[in-house]
């Protein structure tokens, strides 16, 4: 029995590998982000002008049906 497990070891250890590489790839850019947010990069793009409205407004749900017509 023994020997059957150790066979899988070189797997168990590629996959734990993998997974602490792989987490460690999605947690770097938390860790080293620049975290002091530009409140002009936060802003909408207008093309130069300033904007008219919030960008973030509701739709309504007629301007999807025609779209996707």
């Amino acid at each position: 029995m023994n020997a059957l497990l150790s066979s899988y070891l070189p797997i168990v250890l590629f996959i734990g590998v993998a997974l602490v590489v792989g987490l460690a790839l999605l947690a770097a850019p938390f860790l080293v982000a620049y975290r002091n947010p530009d409140p002009e990069k936060l802003s909408a793009y207008e093309c130069g002008f300033n904007s008219f409205d919030d960008a973030r407004m509701k739709f309504d749900i007629r301007f999807y049906l025609v779209s996707i017509l």
